[in-house]
C-alpha cells in the first residue's frame, strides 16, 4: 500500500493543514464565543479543546474518503492521513517548542485523539453528504463535548458554534477528496493552532488569525424543526463570526425578521410533520 501514500500526497498535505486550520480557528470562535469563560481556560485546556474539533474532523473525513477511494485504500489512507497530520503539526509547533519538538509525542496524541473519536463517533450510522437525524444528534454529542472542554456543560450557543464550525468544514473535506481546487484556508494560509501543552511548555504561542473560508460554502443563518411527540419546536442560529459582525440595530433587525421566519416554517414543517404521507418520516432535520 505504499503506492497510496505516493499517489495521494498532496490530498494528504491538504486535509492535514485543512484539519489544523479549522480546529485553531474553531478554538477562537469558541473564545469570542464565551470571552468570561475564556480567560479561565488553561493552556491545557485549549489543547483539549483544539482535540475535540481534531476529533470530529478526522470522523468527517474518514466518512467522506470512502464516497472517492477505493475500499481496500481507504483504510490505508486514513493511516497516512493521521501521519500527515502528525507531521504538519510537528511543523506548526517548532516556531513554540524549537527544533527539539518531540515528534513521538506528537504522534502518540494524535493517534489517541484519532482512537477516541472512533469510539465516540463510529456508532452513529449516516452518509455525510445528507442531513438526517443520525448525523444531527452526532453533531448535538459533539458540541455537548465541546462545551463540557471549555467548562461550560449545557451551553446552547457554544455547543451551536461548535457544530457549525464542524459543518462548515465538510464542504472543503469534500472538494480536496474530489480532486477540486483546494480552498483558500488550506491552500494561502499559515495553519493556526490552540496553545498547546505538552511534556514542556513553550515559549510563546501561535496567534490565532481571522476565521477565513474553509470551503465554498459557509451556512451564515441556520433554521432547524424538530418534533418530539407532538410537540414543534422551531429554532434559528448565527454563525458566530456573522453575529459578531452585526451591530446591534442591525442584530435587532435580522433577530426580527428570523423569529418571523421560523414562525411561518415551524408551522409548514408541522403541517407536513403531521400529514398521512409524512407519517414515515424521520420527523427530524432542517426546516
Amino acid at each position: 500500500m505504499a503506492t497510496a501514500k505516493t499517489e495521494y500526497r498532496q490530498q494528504l498535505r491538504t486535509l492535514a493543514e485543512l484539519m489544523l486550520a479549522v480546529s485553531g480557528e474553531s478554538v477562537t470562535v469558541m473564545k469570542k464565543t464565551a470571552p468570561a469563560q475564556a480567560l479561565r481556560l488553561k493552556r491545557q485546556d485549549e489543547w483539549g479543546l483544539y482535540l475535540e474539533f481534531i476529533k470530529i474532523l478526522f470522523n468527517l473525513t474518514d466518512r467522506a474518503s470512502v464516497l472517492y477511494l477505493p475500499l481496500q485504500e481507504q483504510p490505508q489512507f486514513m493511516d497516512n492521513l493521521e501521519d500527515a497530520v502528525t507531521l504538519q503539526l510537528k511543523n506548526v509547533l517548532e516556531p513554540a517548542f524549537g527544533s527539539g519538538a518531540d515528534q513521538m509525542e506528537i504522534m502518540l496524541t494524535i493517534g489517541a485523539a484519532v482512537a477516541e473519536s472512533r469510539q465516540l463517533y463510529e456508532r452513529y450510522r449516516f452518509l455525510v453528504t445528507e442531513n438526517n437525524s443520525m448525523k444531527e444528534e452526532m453533531l448535538k454529542d459533539f458540541g455537548e463535548r465541546v462545551a463540557n472542554a471549555i467548562g461550560i456543560a449545557g451551553n446552547a450557543e457554544i455547543s451551536f458554534a461548535a457544530t457549525l464550525c464542524a459543518s462548515a468544514a465538510i464542504p472543503a473535506i469534500i472538494a480536496i477528496l474530489a480532486g477540486d481546487s483546494p480552498p483558500v484556508t488550506a491552500a494561502g494560509t499559515t495553519t493556526p493552532v490552540a496553545p498547546v501543552t505538552m511534556s514542556t511548555p513553550p515559549s510563546s504561542t501561535a496567534t490565532p488569525k481571522p476565521l477565513t473560508p474553509t470551503g465554498t460554502e459557509i451556512k451564515l443563518v441556520s433554521v432547524m424543526s424538530t418534533v418530539a411527540g407532538e410537540d414543534v419546536e422551531t429554532r434559528w442560529g448565527l454563525h458566530p463570526r456573522f453575529r459578531q459582525d452585526l451591530s446591534p440595530e442591525d442584530m435587532q433587525q435580522v433577530a426580527t425578521l428570523m423569529n418571523r421566519v421560523a414562525k411561518i416554517l415551524g408551522e409548514r414543517y408541522a403541517s407536513v410533520a403531521f400529514s398521512d404521507e409524512w407519517t414515515s418520516w424521520h420527523k427530524a432535520g432542517h426546516a
